[in-house]
Parts: structure tokens; C-alpha cells; sequence
């Protein structure tokens, strides 16, 4: 078939073509939809003052409650992308006590001490080299610190997407990679035919490791540079999917925009080993950072170590 300066091979008689050219036109609809929906949705974000940019953020961790239930989670599994969480989290998720980590001669981290409350979603942002992905292998158990303490509540089960990729089978097919063969998911209470969630993702490698993350039934994501491999459609279907998640997200991100509409709470690497733990999203964190270090001190710069003391 000659369809729009394409050539489409099909092996099989003109009835057999005929049905398959159907569901692949209504499948190309089903995209030409989701994508409209997504362009009119990032027209409605862009015209909203800030305070409402910040309001759907915030309004997450007031409804903590209401999303662990599992009439809100059954109502959502309807979404384009759903994330499922097996166990409940309780009111202890992850916190750092005067925490400091050196790499070689590098102090990366420096008496770092923060909470982080139920149904946060964290922005971690910083230069490449601060530590960002050092914080996660201390959560996950990898590293451990210096000095300080790193406290992981009883309840929480993480998920973890690195940037890497790292640990994805090239010889499966994408199906077996997720479903491990069989035809329905299960996580929890939670149930999805394998294949409807799969086509959830145009998939690409990096959006495997994401699919296979978030069907792991975590209670609490780690998510490296997520939207680096995602178009619009699928960036914002995540972002609502992550907004009525029944848990906690730690997200490291360069992308101001998404942390815009999802994080409730930054964790900044700001120079000099020091980091700082902010009750707010990018936006707020960027116009309180201003407010201390004024305009100057505010502006991006080379990252500088603290010396470490012998």
C-alpha cells in the first residue's frame, strides 16, 4: 500500500488488508486525538498566572489521603499512563541528618539535613558533578555516607529510573521485557491487560526502563532526567500520572518546566557543597533563592567544592 509517500507492506489477502488498514487509521486517530488534547492543555497551562500553575502541585499533598485510596486509584487506571503502588506509604518516607559524601577530593555534599513528607513530589536540581545522582545511591542503599545519617522509613519500596538505562535485556522483545510473557500485569490490588499498558508507550529504550519502573509497584520513584527521551504527549501524560500518584517522587530534572507543574518541594545544589531543601516549586525556589543571594549570587555559575578538611 502507497499511503502518503510510504510504502506499508501487508502479507495477506485484500479482506485481511482491509481490517488492518482500520485499526492502523484508528489508532492514528486515537494519536491525532491525544495530541490535540495535549496542545490544548499546554495552551491552558502557558495562560494561567503562576499562583495557579502552583495551585495543582500543591493541592497533592493535602490530598494525600484521598489518593492512597483505592477508589481514587481504580477511578485513574483509566489515564494514559497509570501508576500503580503495591504497598501503602506511611508517614515516614525518606530523611537526611547532617549527611556529607566526598567523591576523591571532591566534597559533593556538606551537612545536608531535610524530611521529605508524604505525597512530595522533590525536584532535585544542580550542575552535572554536584552529587544529584550520588543522593539517590545513598537512598537506595548503594553508598552510604560519610557522616550524618540516612533514614529510610519501614513502609517505603523505591523504583528507579537512572539515566544510564542500565540493566535493559536487548535480546527480549519489548512485551516480555514489561510482562515477563504473561498477558496481565498485577501489582498489589492493581490489575491492567499487559498489552494496553504497553501501548501506553511509543516506545524508545529509555521509555522502556521508565514503563518497567512504574509498573514495579513502588511507593516511592526515583526518577533521573525522566523526560529525556518523551515527546509532549507522552511528557505530560507522565506529569498527570506522577501528580495523582499515591506516593512520593524524588525527580532529578533540568527541565524547569516539568518541575514547574509537578514538584511540591526543590532540593538545590547551590555551590560550595551546600544544598538546599525548598517548601515550593521551581519557580518559587528560583524567586526565594533571588530574595537571599540577590541577583548576582542567584545566577547560574561553574560549580566550586567545599575543601575538604583534613
Amino acid at each position: 500500500e502507497l499511503d502518503r509517500g510510504h510504502g506499508i507492506p501487508w502479507k495477506g489477502n485484500y479482506s485481511s488488508w482491509l481490517d488492518q488498514k482500520g485499526e492502523r487509521l484508528a489508532q492514528e486517530q486515537k494519536q491525532l486525538d491525544a495530541h490535540a488534547k495535549a496542545m490544548k492543555q499546554e495552551l491552558e497551562w502557558v495562560r494561567q498566572n503562576p499562583k495557579a500553575r502552583q495551585a495543582k502541585s500543591k493541592a497533592r499533598i493535602a490530598r494525600f489521603e484521598e489518593l492512597n485510596s483505592q477508589e481514587h486509584q481504580a477511578r485513574n487506571e483509566t489515564q494514559e499512563i497509570f501508576i500503580p503502588v503495591g504497598d501503602r506509604l506511611g508517614n515516614e518516607v525518606i530523611e537526611f541528618e547532617g549527611v556529607s559524601k566526598a567523591y576523591g577530593d571532591r566534597l559533593l555534599i556538606d551537612n545536608l539535613s531535610f524530611k521529605v513528607p508524604p505525597g512530595a513530589i522533590v525536584g532535585i536540581i544542580g550542575p552535572n558533578g554536584a552529587g544529584k545522582s550520588t543522593l539517590f545511591r545513598m537512598i537506595t542503599g548503594k553508598e552510604t555516607p560519610d557522616s550524618g545519617n540516612v533514614k529510610i522509613g519501614a513502609t517505603v519500596k523505591t523504583a528507579f529510573v537512572d539515566q544510564s538505562r542500565e540493566g535493559l535485556d536487548n535480546e527480549k522483545t519489548v512485551f516480555d521485557a514489561i510482562s515477563g510473557g504473561n498477558d496481565i500485569l498485577t501489582v498489589g490490588k492493581y490489575e491492567t491487560p499487559a498489552r494496553a499498558y504497553i501501548g501506553r508507550f511509543n516506545f524508545e529504550r529509555g521509555r522502556l526502563h521508565l514503563a518497567q519502573t512504574l509498573i514495579s509497584g513502588g511507593n516511592v520513584l526515583l526518577l533521573d532526567e525522566p523526560s529525556n527521551d518523551l515527546d509532549v504527549e507522552t511528557l505530560r501524560a507522565l506529569e498527570d500520572a506522577l501528580l495523582e500518584f499515591a506516593g512520593c517522587v524524588m525527580v532529578i530534572s533540568h527541565d524547569r518546566w516539568f518541575l514547574d507543574r509537578i514538584a511540591t518541594h526543590i532540593l538545590a545544589a547551590e555551590g560550595d557543597s551546600k544544598w538546599t531543601f525548598f517548601d515550593g516549586n521551581y519557580q518559587e525556589y528560583e524567586a526565594d533563592k533571588r530574595k537571599r543571594l540577590g541577583e548576582e549570587g542567584a545566577k547560574p555559575k561553574r560549580i566550586r567544592y567545599k575543601p575538604i578538611s583534613r
